[in-house]
């Protein structure tokens, strides 16, 4: 079923066109604040769908040579009335243009409400990079770039690294831009190798900005922000230097899991004896340190914070009344429903929201950017100092909110990101 038009809107004759489960949650989201706040019906209409949204389909050529298939990608700018939009690219076998659309407009927020001047984007492949060779990898970043070298551009649209990609696909897809233009341009994409340009801190971002929350959201909520049980749903490249932040800054990582399953130690998890085992077997699986665990049983285990880092939905009307974490940031996009959400708050857990949690890797990305464009690189002390400033006046703002006007968190900040982009569509008017 999808979400119900406004009046006056236009998502009834497009709407089927972005139809999935996420979708329906980001703008039923979207909607209820929007009504909460009063917002002007032609703004909220505007902001319910992308402003573009382009779907290409292309060859793939296996290293066998004979077998060819064809494969879909997709690369959707919600708003582009702020500056250049700003998103990552994922691969994955079950992507779609309405998880894309979802994601481009959750970036949207979370872009306005920690400041930085992008609006939201989003890119996929829908085929599985677990399953393709180096020299197959290359070539699908390669010619997906190429189907889709018309929209992004340094002032036009940022890609950047997302589920299932990394440095090396964005290093690829600089070089075949920058090939096609004739000249470097390593501003075109963020997340990309430091020897092209690429921050020195971008990797960490994300799993750093989380940990920089907890001190916050423990005060919101009396609770010492020291020396705190931390369990992170996730081992990739959010969850994993999220797991090592927390451990520096002196809170005990009980547990974390990855695809094969979890690991759990009351005692405390030595993160680098971990990432080790990974980096050698690839999975968490068989690790000998710790009790192993499903994914369920890790949210649902004993521990002052959760950290969801690693797929949207996993918190859900199945799950979320097993939680016993009295604080949760999220660091995965959209890692808790609609239902899931209601079932929290009912239960009082203190939830900071993906859009503000997370935003620590499109901050960082944001920091890339202007040093690509000014050609002058910050050191990494820089770099994450500024980053702290950024996400804890956010998280300030946001909880600011959430008191003045009596609502969750998650509600506060999608308050801040949309108003601040429903002031930008106003002021600017509609052309012609």
């Amino acid at each position: 079923m999808r979400p119900p038009a406004r009046k006056g809107s236009t998502l009834l004759d497009v709407g089927h066109e972005f139809d999935s489960p996420m979708y329906h949650d980001a703008v039923g989201q979207f909607d209820r604040v929007a009504e909460l706040m009063g917002l002007d019906k032609n703004v909220a209409a505007r902001l319910r769908v992308p402003q573009k949204s382009t779907i290409v389909a292309f060859p793939f050529r296996r290293d066998t040579y004979k077998d060819v298939e064809t494969i879909f990608g997709y690369r959707v700018q919600h708003l582009t009335t702020m500056g250049p939009t700003k998103g990552g690219i994922r691969y994955a076998p079950d992507v779609n243009l309405g998880e894309v659309a979802a994601l481009a407009m959750l970036m949207t927020w979370k872009c306005a409400i920690v400041g930085v001047p992008f609006g939201g984007a989003k890119g996929g492949v829908r085929i599985d990079p677990m399953q393709l060779s180096r020299a197959e990898l290359q070539r699908v970043t390669r010619r997906y770039t190429m189907e889709i070298i018309n929209v992004i551009g340094p002032e036009k649209d940022i890609p950047a690294p997302d589920l299932g990609t990394n440095e090396q696909v964005m290093a690829w897809l600089m070089d075949t831009y920058s090939q096609y233009v004739g000249h470097a341009v390593p501003a075109i994409v963020t997340g990309k190798p430091p020897a092209l340009g690429g921050s020195v801190a971008r990797r960490e971002a994300t799993g750093r900005g989380l940990v920089f929350l907890i001190p916050q959201a423990a005060n919101a909520i009396g609770l010492d922000g020291n020396g705190l049980d931390v369990a992170i749903h996730g081992f990739g490249n959010v969850g994993l230097y999220a797991a090592i932040a927390a451990q520096q800054a002196g809170h005990k990582v009980i547990a974390v899991s990855d695809i094969s399953g979890g690991i759990y130690n009351p005692d405390g998890i030595d993160v680098p004896s971990a990432q080790k085992w990974v980096q050698e077997h690839k999975y968490l699986e068989g690790y000998p340190e710790a009790d192993h665990i499903t994914n369920e049983q890790l949210l649902g285990l004993e521990c002052d914070v959760l950290i969801p880092a690693a797929v949207q939905g996993v918190i859900n009307t199945d799950t979320a009344r097993d939680v016993k974490a009295r604080i949760i940031i999220e660091g995965a996009n959209n890692p808790t429903t609609i239902e899931g959400d209601e079932i929290l708050r009912e239960r009082e857990v203190f939830i900071v929201p993906d859009i503000l949690a997370n935003a620590g890797g499109v901050t960082v990305s944001y920091f890339e950017w202007v040093q690509d464009v000014q050609k002058y690189f910050w050191t990494e002390n820089e770099t994450v100092a500024r980053l702290r400033e950024i996400m804890t006046k956010a998280f300030d703002d946001v909880y600011s909110i959430s008191i003045s006007e009596n609502v969750d968190m998650r509600t506060a900040a999608l308050i801040k990101g949309i108003k601040r982009v429903a002031d930008a569509k106003l002021v600017r008017g509609v052309f012609p």
